[in-house]
């Protein structure tokens, strides 16, 4: 078998599998050199578009709600990927970061004003 090889053919019960670059599994995007920027970046997208939706639609914008939203609807987006592809890059860090500042300046806007 040859495993260097990107050319390689594989068959399994006589059928060819199928190359792919990218596979999503649960949520997890696992690319072919393991790097995690498209994951990052999927993950960062969906977390701002909760951080909008709570903007948007909510009118109770007390505190502990504020709070509960976030905890519920954004914070799982970050942490459930974080377990496994755990940003270590500098790009992907402050992608990260962007989000929880997002947040925490909606947890403020409403707070203090």
């Amino acid at each position: 078998m040859e495993f260097n090889n990107k050319q390689a053919k594989y068959d399994m019960n006589d059928v060819q599998l199928e190359c792919v670059s990218e596979e999503k599994d649960l949520g997890v995007i696992i690319s072919e050199d393991l790097k995690c920027e498209k994951q990052c970046s999927e993950a960062v997208k969906e977390a701002n578009r909760m951080l909008g939706m709570i903007k948007c639609n909510f009118i109770d914008r007390s505190k502990e709600t504020i709070i509960l939203l976030s905890k519920s609807l954004d914070r799982p987006h970050l942490e459930y990927r974080c377990q496994i592809w755990s940003p270590y890059y500098k790009k992907g860090i402050k992608l990260v970061e962007g989000v929880w500042r997002q947040a925490i300046k909606l947890y403020y806007y409403y707070y203090f004003f």
